[in-house]
């Protein structure tokens, strides 16, 4: 079996492209489940501030999440441009 160094960087290409979108996905999972916990447990103990916590929490997993979109892109650049 020969194994050309094109087929080599390919197969690296879409490993590192992998492994970019796995390490810089897991951090924002993380942080938006422990925000959704306390956000939760917050409305538990107060459901009164509902909505204020809602709504904060929503625009911090979206600020948390934009971090996974940041490695989608640099993914896609792997991909494509590499």
């Amino acid at each position: 079996m020969n194994i050309s160094g094109e087929h080599l960087v390919e197969a690296i290409k879409y490993l590192a492209a992998g492994i970019a979108m796995g390490l810089g996905a897991i951090g924002p999972a993380i942080g938006e489940g422990i925000a959704a916990a306390h956000a939760l447990d917050g409305m538990a103990r107060q459901p009164e501030m509902e909505g204020a916590l809602l709504r904060t929490m929503i625009i911090g997993q979206a600020i948390t999440e934009s971090t996974g979109i940041y490695s989608l892109v640099v993914a896609i650049i792997l991909l494509f441009v590499v």
